[in-house]
């Protein structure tokens, strides 16, 4: 619904005065900081149509107003004025050899960054990579006992360990490794699991059933290389008195950064869209608790978007500071990602 003037500038005044100082407004503190010429009536009488719109809501305690999440949505939506800030002077912010560091130690370094510089919490979800690689391994350790090998196209290597039920000799597992090789190397593990059932029956059963442990286990080894999410700065968010307030409201805090399944599918929706996305507590059932927004933004490797960052705060947060901060440190990051 469209609002007008008189009553979008009433409700960002709001808005921006229950951000800075978390009380309730009145009416006179609306005509002192609004810039209107309006009686103290009028502007009650705004206030009344606003709160019958849903877009602010009068606590038990006080006379006075504060937003609600549908009136968050309209501020940030339609009122926000986006502070601008240096590119520079934020990539100065940067570790020194940032762009020289290893993808992990980048993406480590850009949550540090949406922390320190929010004073909340920085989230980074880690790229989706295929469990891709160049060659495998197999070394007999003792009966029925296999060390896995792995090497990915980067030159890491993983090792797994496998128990069998046939004891393979050594030539066996050469036999097995080079057929691997020869055939899949390259290839992601997902691609060399499905091929396998229908390629490898001119092989004796007992080295198919090898040969399909060994996909299994090494995918499982390359997934395990990278954390799905980066989070820095948890403990700011403790001493957030809106989202800190009580026991319940702790409990939600230190389950979303422990489960991470909520909190995973909210970057995963966010990764979908173009720029810089706001969840809003309340209004959005991604976010756990009714006082907690996330800022995010999408980044990409190459021109290709691979992951999103963000930061999680309070509903009472300084948009106008924390937007450009996501916008501009997922700009460093694909950069930095894309050397």
């Amino acid at each position: 619904m469209q609002l007008d003037i008189r009553a979008q500038t009433l409700l960002k005044a709001l808005v921006e005065r229950y951000i800075a100082d978390g009380q309730p407004v009145g009416s006179r503190a609306l005509s002192k900081i609004s810039g209107l010429e309006l009686s103290p009536a009028t502007i009650r009488n705004v206030m009344a149509d606003l709160e019958e719109l849903g877009f602010v809501a009068s606590p038990h305690t006080s006379a006075g107003r504060v937003p609600t999440p549908r009136g968050y949505r309209v501020f940030v939506d339609e009122l926000l004025t986006v502070q601008e800030i240096d590119e520079s002077a934020l990539s100065s912010r940067l570790q020194p050899g940032f762009l020289t560091q290893p993808p992990q130690r980048i993406i480590a370094n850009a949550a540090q960054i949406l922390s320190s510089l929010s004073q909340f919490a920085g989230v980074v979800m880690t790229p989706r990579t295929e469990s891709i690689f160049q060659q495998v391994e197999f070394l007999r350790l003792s009966e029925k006992r296999i060390l896995l090998v792995v090497v990915a196209p980067s030159g890491d290597v993983h090792n797994r360990l496998l128990l069998t039920d046939v004891d393979y000799t050594p030539a066996q597992l050469v036999q097995a490794a080079n057929y691997l090789n020869q055939n899949f190397g390259g290839l992601s593990f997902d691609e060399a699991r499905l091929r396998i059932n229908s390629e490898l029956r001119q092989l004796q059963s007992d080295m198919t059933s090898l040969m399909q442990a060994a996909v299994e286990a090494g995918s499982d080894a390359l997934a395990e290389q990278n954390e799905e999410v980066v989070i820095s700065g948890e403990r700011n968010l403790l001493n957030v008195q809106d989202l800190s307030s009580n026991m319940n409201s702790l409990r939600k805090l230190f389950d979303m950064f422990e489960q991470k399944s909520g909190l995973m599918q909210l970057l995963d929706v966010s990764s979908k869209a173009t720029g810089v996305q706001i969840f809003i507590g309340g209004e959005s059932q991604l976010v756990p608790m009714d006082e907690m927004s996330i800022v995010t933004a999408p980044y990409g490797v190459n021109g290709k978007i691979v992951g999103t960052l963000g930061v999680i705060g309070p509903t009472r947060m300084a948009y106008e500071r924390v937007i450009p901060i996501v916008d501009i440190t997922a700009k460093l990051l694909s950069n930095a990602l894309s050397q």
